[in-house]
């Protein structure tokens, strides 16, 4: 009899039996039943003509043979399958014809900077599908057979593991819903805040570097002993976003989150251009260190680093 001739099935059954022991977890692990275990085991045990396992009422027990054909053959079949999907992976790379991209982003910037500028990158430059992951995590950004991914943080530089190119810097200041402040209003005064609730964001980058809340804007204002502390907390800035707009407070906002909602009128600046605070972290582009761009991927970047120098330019004067 020829080794290549045993039934694939069998052993693959057996091989799982043997680390388990059990017909009924090896069944499980297969998502097959019990008796289909036992009647492949069996099946190999009659094309080698000797038994593998002794049987007892209480269950099934490996032999002196099947031990050792357990150990000859362990890793073996995780090998063939791995060679297997590795097949298929490479001929899957080898047919696509959209490079992917996926963009790792904290979450509500994806929604309300990124995401709105993405139809417009794929309806003018295209090319590339791109995947965006809403993740605050540091996943690593890596250039793949077929695409990439990439990484946008809000953090310090640098970022010593990856190439990072800096997108824009930030600033904070106060927004409330037209309601608790209308636009025909006179100027907020600072202490004008201790009759409001204030909607504070707490959140760490992936560095571990705290986001500026209200304490620093109110001791850069002078008020610190003079106004309560927040009394709500969020660990997203959209959740902070949406109580304001429903008029429950007054948050301290970064400006690529609330750039829309201020130009649609949904929320209103009560100190105006007044009592600013700039923001000790940037957003950054990070990329791998090493490996070759695909084109698409880096056309993808070379827009990104456009719309950033627009915003930049846009929101602080700043000709990038």
């Amino acid at each position: 009899m020829k080794i290549e001739r045993l039934p694939l099935n069998a052993l693959r059954a057996f091989a799982e039996a043997a680390r388990a022991e059990s017909f009924k977890q090896a069944a499980a692990h297969l998502g097959v039943t019990p008796g289909a275990v036992s009647r492949q085991v069996k099946q190999l045990e009659d094309r080698l003509g000797v038994p593998l396992f002794a049987r007892h009422a209480s269950g099934v027990q490996l032999n002196e043979i099947g031990r050792q054909l357990a150990r000859d053959i362990d890793g073996g079949l995780e090998r063939i399958a791995a060679g297997v999907r590795t097949a298929q992976e490479r001929a899957s790379a080898r047919y696509q014809q959209v490079p992917r991209l996926t963009i790792s982003a904290p979450p509500t910037f994806a929604q309300l900077w990124l995401l709105p500028r993405l139809s417009e990158f794929e309806s003018r430059v295209g090319g590339v599908e791109i995947s965006l992951d809403a993740s605050q995590s540091l996943s690593l950004p890596a250039w793949q057979a077929d695409g990439a991914r990439l990484a946008i943080r809000y953090g310090r530089g640098p970022w010593p593991a990856f190439n990072s190119q800096r997108l824009f810097g930030d600033e904070l200041f106060p927004v409330c819903a037209p309601a608790l402040w209308p636009p025909d209003a006179r100027p907020m005064t600072p202490d004008d805040l201790a009759h409001h609730t204030l909607l504070e964001v707490r959140w760490d980058s992936p560095q571990g570097v705290a986001f500026p809340g209200w304490r620093e804007w109110l001791a850069a204002a002078g008020i610190a002993d003079r106004v309560p502390p927040p009394q709500r907390h969020y660990s997203l800035s959209g959740l902070a976003l949406d109580q304001a707009i429903a008029g429950r407070g007054i948050m301290l906002a970064n400006h690529p989150i609330v750039m829309d909602r201020l130009e649609s009128g949904v929320l209103v600046r009560p100190f105006g251009e007044r009592f600013v605070l700039a923001s000790p972290l940037t957003y950054d582009l990070l990329t791998p260190k090493s490996g070759e761009v695909p084109p698409a991927v880096a056309r993808f970047i070379d827009w990104l680093l456009n719309e950033a120098a627009l915003f930049d330019a846009a929101t602080t004067g700043n000709p990038h």
